[in-house]
């Protein structure tokens, strides 16, 4: 059996529709024809579209935001999401998005159950493969799987359930009213049981046919909403889990590439082939445009090919750049500022701020197995964007898309990097090079080298005050391009009649600036505009695209501007946040921190509140800048200031798993953290400095705050939220507080350790470091 889901039909507040009768949990679904039970959903209803002008006040994505374009580029195709019933009582569900460690598979997992009414364990979900037919319905990022899944999800499974009861009706003779489920179990009043397995081939349909559901009410709601450890807990803990170097495709033997020296160099000459070829263990090498590639029979050996091979390089497109020759350009590409007409006696607050390049690697390198042989190419590897994938595959090879295939495998993290195809793409040009099937890893040292990046950026903020009160707030921020070259930008393209007057003619970036940039305060006459410059660079979404550091700079201004006006931080703000979501939000975690308490020198709290996707995410930090602190001895380590505390509170609206929403919460806390205190990519001649991650500084367990506490706020929302990403800004705009309240000297230059270099770079040529045999004398 299967079920399909269509749109939501929309209503008043007293639940009449405009076709006179839907309610707002009545769907239309679709039984499909097959030999078990296949369900799908339908969307007639359209949402509301953008106002048909750019509002000044309040801004933009308050109205419609990048949550909003996203779930409704997806609805169209939600039509083609189907859940079956297998014989043996299950029901499977093909994720359309990517498992990256979120934990949305166990989030279906759970509204499927609630819904069907079944054991959360007799659900089964798993990734889809590049499905074309669905469009922009098969993409993952902006914290939107959730929001456009959550309805679709729900109508097809009530679909199933409709059906299972039907055909339970016929074969006990009884009413569907005289029916209850329960635990996968159909019981009569009398108690004649029918189990989920016994019904599935029942409830099958030859043809295609469209039926109304009705959803549960949110209240009868049992399993979304409860805490639950994830599905794959045990199979991730215990090593079962696959990932997509564990996969044994027959051939596939493990590949690496010899990398140029310079970002984005090419080779142009491998000059000892014979002498590599003749190495234990190498079966092929190929040069393409990303480096030499060697395929041998352990990635051990591809190392150590690696490091004897002979290539002739062509420089990268930034031959020569550094960290302050890419500032500088930034600089001369910052647009004006433009005071509104103020009051003679207004006073006017400038401040500048530089955010330097960071890696969004993810703890699983980029890596794919690929299997090209005739005009045939099959592709595993984690993918936010298969569809793309699958197209730039089949144009690089010069096939049909029809005769790609890309299968889409859960990924250790992603953080941005899993939307662009690079290892996949890579792993396709190699094998049709080689002839052969290849299991291809990138070298961590490639990462942070040749990886994406979060883009450098500049960010000024202009304040003016009169009589305690604040007139106007600029913010001019200027960055290096971001690519959106991973759909996001289609998607645009796509709604570009449905987007806020002006929107749609807007280069990819400004338009995704405006519609997630929200400042959370009144501030009179807000203005928040952004340029990109220098397209030569491998840049990504990473973690909450422009947020992180706008949110830093506007939190920063703000505590200068309670400072101005001799209000404490927290009743600052308390006075000009716009929205009750993030006043509740803050509040409490002023409460639970006890915010205002007593510190010691050299130690302080900060605190700041975001808002974004229709959410709310109020972050109080504490941190300990004392050199007993700064300069503990942390052996291979860098330690510096330590954040000693993190309280965060968060809306986002209905909370399918609370545990999961917790662990993104934690993330995103570990992200905020490294941002401002530790992590960057340090640009020389061209070349990134950093290889691998013992010295690219991620937070780590001695840097990682000691008190945790994630509270979830109660919420009015019937529909989840973007949750995946809101940990961030917050907490990096807390941090950076607490460290210029700590300090007395507000940072400018982030991470602030960006300055110091703290380790010996690894070397470019070769470009993999040798293997390491002494792993057991760095343990603890």
């Amino acid at each position: 059996m299967t079920s399909d889901t269509t749109e939501p039909i929309t209503t008043d507040a007293e639940g009449d529709g405009p076709d006179g009768g839907h309610t707002r949990r009545t769907f239309l679904g679709y039984v499909m024809a097959g030999t078990t039970l296949v369900v799908g959903a339908d969307f007639a209803f359209r949402p509301q579209t953008a106002e048909a002008a750019v509002p000044s006040v309040p801004q933009i994505p308050e109205l419609y935001d990048l949550e909003d374009l996203q779930t409704q580029a997806a609805l169209p195709t939600s039509t083609l999401i189907k859940i079956e019933i297998g014989e043996d009582g299950k029901a499977r569900f093909e994720m359309p998005r990517a498992e990256v460690g979120q934990g949305i598979t166990t989030a279906a997992a759970m509204i499927i159950a609630d819904e069907l009414d079944m054991p959360l364990d007799q659900v089964e979900v798993s990734l889809a493969p590049a499905r074309p037919e669905l469009l922009f319905n098969q993409l993952t990022g902006g914290s939107n799987t959730m929001n456009s899944m959550f309805t679709p999800i729900r109508v097809a499974a009530a679909t199933a359930r409709g059906a299972l009861l039907e055909a339970a009706s016929i074969i006990l003779g009884r009413q569907v009213s005289d029916l209850t489920v329960k635990g996968g179990v159909i019981t009569g009043f009398a108690g004649e049981v029918l189990t989920f397995a016994q019904l599935s081939k029942e409830a099958a349909s030859s043809t295609d046919q469209e039926v109304e559901v009705t959803v549960k009410d949110e209240k009868d709601l049992t399993i979304v909403g409860t805490p639950q450890n994830r599905i794959d807990a045990l199979e991730a803990v215990t090593g079962r889990k696959q990932f997509t170097t564990d996969l044994d495709i027959p051939d596939a033997l493990p590949t690496m590439l010899c990398r140029a020296p310079q970002m984005n160099g090419t080779p142009v000459k491998l000059n000892n082939t014979a002498a590599i070829s003749s190495m234990p263990g190498v079966e092929d090498i190929a040069v393409v445009d990303t480096g030499v590639a060697v395929r041998a029979r352990t990635f051990g050996q591809c190392i150590d090919a690696i490091r004897a091979m002979d290539v002739t390089w062509k420089d990268g497109p930034v031959a020569g750049e550094s960290d302050q020759t890419i500032m500088d350009k930034l600089k001369s590409a910052e647009l004006p500022m433009v005071v509104p007409k103020v009051p003679l006696l207004a006073k006017t607050f400038d401040m500048k701020f530089e955010f330097m390049f960071r890696s969004s690697a993810a703890l699983e390198p980029n890596c794919a197995v690929a299997d090209v042989r005739g005009k045939k190419a099959t592709v595993w590897a984690g993918l936010k964007s298969p569809i793309v994938a699958q197209k730039d595959i089949a144009d690089a090879l010069g096939l049909a898309q029809n005769n790609v295939t890309v299968n889409v495998m859960t990924s250790g993290g992603s953080f941005g990097h899993k939307l662009f195809n690079d290892g996949a793409l890579e792993a396709a040009k190699v094998s049709q090079a080689m002839g052969k099937p290849v299991k291809l890893m990138w070298h961590r040292v490639d990462e942070p080298r040749q990886g994406r990046l979060h883009p450098a950026c500049t960010s000024r903020v202009r304040a003016t005050t009169l009589l305690g009160q604040v007139l106007t707030f600029e913010q001019r921020h200027t960055s290096v391009e971001t690519d959106f070259s991973h759909g996001l930008g289609e998607r645009l393209t796509s709604m570009a009649a449905e987007l806020p007057a002006g929107l749609g003619n807007l280069p990819f970036s400004q338009s995704i600036f405006l519609l997630t940039q929200e400042l959370p305060y009144n501030y009179g006459v807000v203005t928040q505009l952004l340029n990109e410059v220098d397209t030569r660079f491998n840049t990504g979404s990473m973690r909450n695209i422009y947020s992180p550091d706008v949110a830093c700079a506007n939190e920063l201004m703000t505590d200068r501007l309670a400072k101005e006006l001799r209000k404490d931080p927290y009743d600052f703000r308390m006075s000009t946040l716009k929205s009750k979501k993030a006043k509740a939000a803050l509040k409490k975690v002023a409460e639970v921190g006890n915010w205002g308490r007593t510190m010691e020198p050299g130690t302080a709290q900060g605190i700041a509140i975001h808002s974004e996707y229709k959410g709310a995410t109020a972050v109080l930090v504490e941190i300990d800048t004392r050199p007993e602190t700064v300069n503990r001895p942390i052996r291979e380590g860098v330690t510096g200031p330590r954040v000693t505390k993190v309280v965060i509170a968060v809306d986002v609206g209905l909370v399918v798993n609370p545990r999961g929403l917790e662990a993104q919460m934690m993330g995103g806390v570990a992200d905020g953290i490294a941002l401002v205190l530790t992590s960057s990519n340090h640009l020389e001649d061209g070349a990134f400095l950093e290889g691998s991650w013992d010295n690219y500084f991620y937070t780590r367990q001695w840097n990682t705050p000691p008190e945790f506490e994630c509270i979830v706020m109660p919420s009015n929302g019937n529909v989840p939220g973007g949750a995946g990403e809101a940990g961030v800004p917050a907490t990096v705009a807390a941090t950076a507080c607490a460290y210029a309240r700590a300090t007395g000297t507000v940072p400018t230059r982030f991470p602030i350790n960006h300055d110091t270099l703290s380790f010996e770079p690894k070397s470019f040529i070769p470009s993999v470091p040798e293997s390491p045999t002494n792993s057991l004398d760095f343990t603890f």
